[in-house]
Order: C-alpha cells, then structure tokens, then sequence
C-alpha cells in the first residue's frame, strides 16, 4: 500500500485513478502535485491549533486531538465528494511526509475496501525530485531565446509556433506575469513553488532532442525567480531577434496592456518608481497623458523613453548568439500568423 518515488515520471505517468493532497488548504495552495486535489483532513486551524499543543502541551495530547480531527473530516469526505467511487476504485494519497495524515486517511479507505496507496515520504519526495531537477541537474533541454524589444510580441507568437509543431515554453504564462514593470495579470503569481511544479510538468511533456522556444527573460519574472538549471541553459541559449516598428509596437502595448492602462491611478502608482530612473520630467508626462487618455502616445513614450533604452542595456551586458532575425511590419493576429509561418520553416531547418 506504499508507492516508493524514485523518479517525477512517478507522479506524472502513474496509473491510478486519482491523486490525494490531504495537507491543509494552505499547504495545497502553495505547491502540489501535479494533477492532485485537495481533501484535507486537518485544515489551516486545526493543524495550526494541533502544532501549538504538540510544541507546547504533549505530543500525545496532540495526537489525540488530532486523530478524532481527521477521522471526522475524513467520514466527511467518504460521504461527500468520494461517496460515487466504485469498489475498484484506485487513489494515490499524500500528506506533507507520508506521516500520520495520510497513513489514517489511506488506512480508512482500505478499510471501506478502496485499493488505496500512500507516498512514501508524501510531498517531500515529490518536492526533492522537483528540486533535484531544477537546482542540482542540468536541464536535458536545448533552448533558443525569442527576443526582441518589448511590444515584439514575443509571448503572442509562443502558442503559435506551438501550433506550427515547434516546441515552446510559455515562461511568462506559467508565472502569470508579464515580465515587465506593468506585467501584473489579475489573480497574481502563484507561489516559488507552484510555479516550478508547473514548469517541471511543462518541461516534462517536451522533447530533450528537439529545440525549446522560450522567450527570453530576466531572472526574475516578477517575483518568480527562474531556477538555476532552467537559468543556466538560457544563458547560453542562442537567439532569434524579432524587430517590428515603434508604431505598431505601440499599438501592440496598447491592445495587451488594456487592463492595465484602464486604471489611471493605479498606473500611476506603477510607473511613480520610474522618477528615480527616467527623472520627474518625463515621469509628470507620463502622467499627463494617463490623465488625457492618450494610451497610444502613452505607451509609444514607454517604449522609446524607458523599455528600449532597458532592452540596448541589457543586451550590451550579455554575449548574444544571435542565430536570426525576423522583422515583421505589423503585430496584427494575420501579421503575427504570417511571422509565426515564417519562423517555423527556420526553425524546422536550423541544428544547435
């Protein structure tokens, strides 16, 4: 009843029918794995109510308390969400170390006659391999960096070169930020930890002999750090350069930032940092076009006075490998199609 995880493949080719995160909703929240759903047995309060009597009355003070916990938020999920499981039914149940939680939770199961199996080690294990993979190995991936001056749209053309059987890693979706000083997106960043399980299973599904698009980045997606052996193969990652005229970036800026430049203030408050950077004058500018509604000349001045003056910075830093260069007129869906075309059949040509 006991599944040993010597591999990720464990977690993400397995064969039962379910998988069981029975850690607290805040456990859950932070980090899981992939494809799991939450059925805790102690919530947020009561494991924080059980840890302080562990620590400061008795363990078996605690354990008692404990027990009769999670036995009743179990018998509430047995006759709730897992009520319609047949008798063959096959799940895979984790806590935070394949302790008390998980052992009691698959215990009860087995006992109903559900083929129930337990984690060895629980999340941990799964959270070493992730670790291992990430920080102490190198990534298997061969990668090649999309760049290009900011308004390129770089993160648009990802899916669809995915559609044109090219290999692509959407960075930015996977750290639900944009990547520059107005890339907040609603909902926020998920946690340091989520986001590198999200990226492993990524990783996961594509090809180590065929190249990875990503589009290049910081190492820090806004605060996503990107983990080392991702970061390490990006830093000798060849590049392919998208150039497009400042006009139509502009326009771009302003179709996928909407959201963003739909709040006067709030934008404001966003680019006030600036001042230190670009200076009071160009800063007050900014503001008076926020206040006029003039989005377009907005992020026309965004794009000439602060992100590409960042991006020749940046660049005259690093030894780029640049491998192509595509330039496209317009950043319209049909131009962007027709660039993604043209990128594939260089894609499908070139060796790294």
């Amino acid at each position: 009843m006991t599944l040993i995880a010597d591999s990720l493949n464990t977690f993400f080719t397995h064969d039962y029918d379910c998988v069981i995160d029975v850690r607290s909703p805040a456990e859950f929240a932070e980090d899981r794995v992939p494809g799991a759903i939450n059925l805790p047995v102690l919530d947020n309060e009561e494991r924080a109510q059980v840890g302080t009597i562990y620590k400061q009355e008795s363990p078996f003070k605690a354990r008692k308390i404990g027990a009769a916990l999670v036995f009743r938020n179990a018998a509430a999920h047995i006759s709730g969400p897992l009520a319609h499981h047949h008798g063959g039914w096959r799940p895979l149940v984790y806590c935070w170390r394949g302790g008390q939680r998980s052992g009691a939770f698959t215990w009860m199961l087995r006992e109903i006659g559900w083929r129930a199996e337990v984690v060895q080690g629980g999340y941990k294990t799964y959270r070493r391999l992730v670790t291992r993979a990430l920080y102490d190995n190198a990534l298997p991936h061969r990668l090649i960096q999309l760049g290009g001056y900011t308004g390129t749209a770089k993160t648009a053309l990802l899916p669809r070169l995915a559609e044109r059987g090219i290999q692509a890693l959407d960075l930015e979706g996977l750290a639900r930020h944009r990547g520059s000083l107005l890339g907040e997106m609603p909902g926020g960043q998920p946690a340091q930890k989520g986001f590198e399980s999200d990226l492993i299973r990524a990783l996961n599904a594509l090809d180590p002999a065929s190249p990875v698009v990503v589009e290049a980045e910081s190492s820090k997606i806004g605060q996503i750090n990107l983990p080392p052996a991702l970061w390490d193969a990006m830093k000798i990652a060849p590049w392919i350069e998208i150039t497009a005229p400042v006009e139509a970036r502009a326009r771009y800026l302003a179709e996928a930032y909407v959201d963003i430049l739909a709040d006067g203030p709030r934008l404001s408050e966003m680019l006030a940092p600036l001042r230190f950077y670009r200076g009071h004058e160009l800063v007050d500018r900014w503001d008076t076009m926020i206040a006029a509604g003039e989005r377009l000349a907005l992020c026309r001045s965004l794009a000439e006075d602060h992100y590409d003056p960042a991006y020749r910075t940046s660049m005259r830093a690093q030894a780029t490998r640049f491998i192509h260069r595509e330039e496209t007129t317009a950043l319209t869906p049909r131009a962007l199609d027709a660039l993604a075309d043209r990128l594939a059949v260089h894609l499908q040509t070139i060796r790294i």
